[in-house]
C-alpha cells in the first residue's frame, strides 16, 4: 500500500488532507511538527511527503533538507503543502528543491492529481 507521511501543525488541514488521502486508498502517517516530519520519514520511509512550510520548531524547508541529505529517504518525493504562496515563498520553496507545490486552502481535484502524479508508480 501507498504511504503518505502529512506533516502539518493545522488539526482542521490535516484532517482534510488525511480524509482525502484515505478515501482515495492511501495509507497515512501524520507528523505536527518538523522534527517529527524528519523522523518519521527516516523511520517509515513513505512513498511522498507533504510538508507544510510554517511548523512551530523547525521550517519546512529544514525538515526538507534534513529528508534529502539521508541516503534512505534522498529519493522520496516530497511536496511543498502551505499557505505560504507570496512570489518570494515559491522561489525559496523551489530554489530548495521540493518535487511539487500544493498551496492551501486544498483545491481537491489539484490536491489528489498532485499526489497521484507524484506516486505514479505506486498508485492504489
Amino acid at each position: 500500500m501507498t504511504t503518505i507521511l502529512i506533516v502539518e501543525d493545522n488539526e482542521k488541514n490535516m484532517k482534510l488532507a488525511r480524509d482525502v488521502l484515505q478515501a482515495k486508498g492511501y495509507q497515512t502517517l501524520e507528523a505536527v511538527n518538523g522534527e517529527d516530519g524528519v523522523r518519521m520519514a527516516l523511520e517509515h520511509k513513505p512513498d511522498l511527503v507533504l510538508m507544510d512550510i510554517q511548523l512551530p520548531d523547525i521550517n519546512g524547508i529544514e525538515a526538507f533538507i534534513r529528508i534529502r541529505a539521508n541516503a534512505d529517504t534522498a529519493h522520496v518525493p516530497v511536496v511543498a503543502f502551505t499557505a505560504s504562496v507570496t512570489p518570494m515563498d515559491r522561489s525559496r520553496i523551489t530554489d530548495a528543491g521540493f518535487d511539487g507545490f500544493i498551496s492551501k486552502p486544498i483545491n481537491l481535484k489539484e490536491f489528489v492529481e498532485t499526489v497521484r502524479t507524484m506516486i505514479a508508480d505506486k498508485a492504489p
